[in-house]
């Protein structure tokens, strides 16, 4: 199916996922304006969220089924219609979806009665899909503002408690700080090309008209905004403070989608508008390098299971950060792969983590799950299944994932980014492995230890779908394997010093469903 952007008819169809999720989001707003007193409201209003993001999902499933594509010229469009965007989205949808189940007994056990938490999330997925669909630096940047300022919202909406007061705080300054950056940036490249759009601003610089000083200080400070909205280093000193004090759904949230959608805008940028300028893979590369080492090396010296997380998530960054370097053309596959593993072993452990943890799960500590394999033997598997994937445990999809990040690294002549990779993941073993210890190797520390350990049926479910997911692609990964290279950004070529991979290289023709 080809779309004439030019025509309001098929530009409305090209943002029908975008445009459902926003009724939604109006309906939404008027149930909880009326229905608003009592935890029955509250639940209400997350059934009604589950059934946007579900319709929504079916929307996209519409496009990406036939085959929609933008007709050519694409120069002047705002919005892609390729797979990329249709894969990111239903990642979004999917994290989105799985943090709301999580949050029905979370809300509940501790006595958050705050329905318009619900039309928050359905605001910021709206934005990580207009972030990760967006082909204008304008668009790409209204999203990730929709995005940040629900976000901002939902690191505080525990008003009870002063942690997450101070992460909200917190999060709103260096965010707005970093927007501040991001926007500079635009201003600055639209000065060098006349232009916002990611492939007019592509066919300018390809043609030389688009060089200069200006160009270069203009990317510089795309990178900077980005690296705070990806937490890279040395923009990730907001990252600990934020996902500590926050819910403990909210973080799970902030560490999945939050940083996938800031990640497909950096990738669709870069890849699409910047390919041709070859010193951001080098700056990409010691972002990468940097990132891997202080995030694994910050994280072993945690006690806090929340605070390790949070710079796992950092020292994560960096291995996409891997994937970024490679290019579009090799790195496609392998960064969506990456991030659905990701989105998936994180969510498995935020939400363990708050099945344990009570007011914010600050204080669990990793000698806290001592003895859970005897208590709860299933809640314990799942914990170590998520653990054994972050590491990249072979079995799991963390380990494919690496090791397509690695392929890809490899393929694009990066041979110091693999093996960087491969040295802070071996370093990673020393806070991941101990949790394991714990639950498997220590006695219980008193007979009440995990006694009102429980997760609810939702929570159960959302636990489920991540260790299955987890487990089955990495026995079997070919079907994500395959999605993720029709998946990839079809942009100009990348420079010559990084040629792409026939391998691992993402296939652009439209595919028959």
């Amino acid at each position: 199916m080809i779309l004439d952007l030019s025509s309001s008819r098929d530009l409305l169809l090209a943002l029908l996922p975008e445009l459902v999720l926003t009724a939604w989001s109006l309906v939404l707003l008027l149930l909880i304006a009326w229905r608003h007193r009592t935890a029955a409201d509250r639940r209400l209003a997350g059934w009604v969220t589950l059934a946007a993001l579900a319709s929504t999902a079916g929307a996209v499933w519409w496009l990406w089924w036939h085959a929609a594509r933008a007709a050519p010229p694409p120069l002047a469009a705002m919005i892609a219609v390729d797979d990329f965007r249709f894969v990111t989205d239903w990642l979004f949808l999917g994290a989105a979806a799985l943090t709301v189940l999580l949050s029905f007994n979370y809300l509940e056990r501790e006595q958050l009665l705050i329905p318009e938490y619900h039309a928050l999330i359905v605001f910021a997925t709206l934005g990580m899909m207009l972030m990760g669909g967006g082909d204008d630096l304008i668009v790409v940047f209204l999203g990730l503002e929709l995005l940040s300022v629900s976000v901002y919202v939902l690191a505080g909406i525990n008003r009870k408690s002063a942690a997450g007061a101070e992460a909200a705080f917190k999060y709103f300054l260096l965010g707005a700080f970093a927007s501040g950056f991001l926007l500079y940036g635009i201003a600055l490249v639209y000065g060098a090309t006349g232009t916002t759009g990611l492939r007019a601003i592509a066919a300018q610089v390809g043609a030389g008209a688009g060089g200069g000083t200006m160009l270069a200080i203009g990317l510089a400070l795309l990178l900077i905004g980005f690296g705070f909205k990806v937490a890279a280093v040395p923009f990730h000193m907001w990252v600990p403070d934020v996902y500590d004090g926050s819910p403990t759904p909210v973080t799970a949230y902030m560490a999945s989608g939050v940083k996938a959608a800031a990640f497909a805008a950096l990738f669709r940028v870069l890849g699409e508008a910047f390919s041709a300028v070859a010193a951001w893979h080098e700056i990409v590369w010691w972002l990468a390098v940097a990132t891997m080492v202080v995030g694994n090396l910050i994280a072993l010296a945690q006690r806090a299971v929340k605070r390790m997380l949070a710079y796992s998530s950092v020292a994560h960054a960096g291995y996409l950060l891997v994937a970024v370097a490679a290019g579009p053309g090799p790195g496609s596959a392998a960064f969506l792969f990456y991030l659905v593993a990701y989105t998936l072993m994180t969510l498995g452990a935020f939400a363990l983590l708050a099945a344990k943890g009570r007011q914010g799960e600050r204080d669990v500590l990793i000698d806290d799950l001592a003895g859970l394999a005897t208590r709860h033997p299933w809640l314990a598997f799942a914990l170590a299944v998520c653990m054994l994937s972050l590491l990249g445990f072979p079995g799991t999809a963390g380990f494919i994932g690496k090791w397509y990040i690695l392929a890809a690294a490899t393929s694009a002549g990066q041979g110091g980014l693999a093996a960087a990779l491969v040295l802070t993941s071996v370093i990673s073993a020393g806070y991941y492995l101990p949790v394991i210890m714990a639950m498997y190797m220590k006695p219980e520390p008193s007979a009440e230890a995990h006694v009102g350990m429980r997760l609810g049926r939702l929570g159960y479910a959302v636990v489920t779908v991540c260790v299955a997911g987890l487990l089955f692609f990495g026995v079997r990964p070919n079907r994500l394997l395959d999605l993720a290279r029709t998946g990839g950004v079809a942009g100009p070529p990348a420079p010559e010093a990084i040629p792409a991979a026939p391998a691992v290289s993402a296939a652009h023709a439209p595919t028959a469903r």
